[in-house]
């Protein structure tokens, strides 16, 4: 698949917005426009989409505290799914981060979304059985 790869911009955030609802992507109260806008502010990198025929067909978020880098949202337009455009997603993801200095990463993956666990168990990554998550906001 040729696909284009670069960080998001602002002026990508409702096509981002648009593909993690038309994906199924479990919804959070921070997808919204001022969140993802701020996050590109923030951090430049952190949000990478993947193009296909000028539609945003995928993104992965892949964030850097300092501390650990984190990927979030990877997403793939259902259309487009099954011919490597997730791996090719995190691919980039790991390597970003990898770059800014983070030696451990973490996913976060919706447990009851098989097509995100079914991709997961593939990639090699560790599923942490003994972890709990707890949220705030």
């Amino acid at each position: 698949m040729d696909a284009t790869f670069r960080p998001g911009l602002t002026s990508d955030v409702d096509a981002v917005l648009d593909l993690w609802a038309r994906s199924g992507a479990e919804p959070t109260h921070t997808d919204d426009r001022e969140g993802l806008a701020a996050l590109v502010a923030h951090d430049a990198e952190a949000l990478i989409v993947a193009e296909l025929g000028g539609s945003l067909v995928g993104s992965v978020i892949a964030a850097w505290d300092g501390w650990r880098g984190s990927i979030y949202r990877l997403v793939v337009d259902p259309s487009h799914r099954r011919r490597g455009l997730a791996g090719q997603l995190l691919q980039r993801g790991e390597t970003r981060l990898s770059r800014a200095g983070a030696r451990r990463l973490q996913a976060v993956v919706v447990e009851s979304e098989p097509v995100a666990t079914g991709f997961w168990d593939a990639t090699g990554w560790e599923l942490q059985r003994e972890r709990l998550r707890f949220v705030s906001g």
